[in-house]
């Protein structure tokens, strides 16, 4: 079976552990919906944050909705200098890799607050390469 990968973001509201932890689990139970994610099928979950985010492990809401048996891993992303167009403070993001027969292009991903800005410049690659 392949194994595809499945991205998301999403940002705090602060930089505290219950604020990334409530916006580490919208992301994830977002994924798990629109994706139709089997959670025996899910190999691994990489999570990085901003380097203005702290105070808690994302992966720490992973391990509260059940994913015990899924490896895990914790990150900071590259330092970029804000502002940057590409760049999106208190942000947390995920790699998911899971096992499916379903096509790469059928993965779904998930932007959510301000996060959304990080899929705007991924739509625009997508559409430079198709023009």
């Amino acid at each position: 079976m392949p194994v595809r990968g499945i991205r998301g973001a999403t940002t705090a509201t602060a930089n505290t552990a219950e604020a990334i932890v409530e916006a580490t689990d919208e992301l994830l139970r977002e994924l798990i919906t629109v994706n139709e994610l089997d959670m025996e099928e899910i190999c691994f979950a990489f999570f990085t944050t901003t380097t203005d985010l702290n105070a808690e492990f994302p992966a720490y809401a992973a391990r509260r909705i059940g994913w015990v048996d899924v490896p895990l891993l914790c990150s900071h992303d590259m330092n970029v200098t804000l502002p940057n167009p590409r760049g999106v403070p208190m942000a947390i993001r995920v790699l998911l890799l899971y096992n499916t027969d379903k096509p790469q292009s059928a993965m779904r991903t998930v932007y959510l607050r301000g996060a959304q800005a990080i899929k705007s410049d991924l739509d625009s690659w997508r559409s430079s390469l198709t023009t």
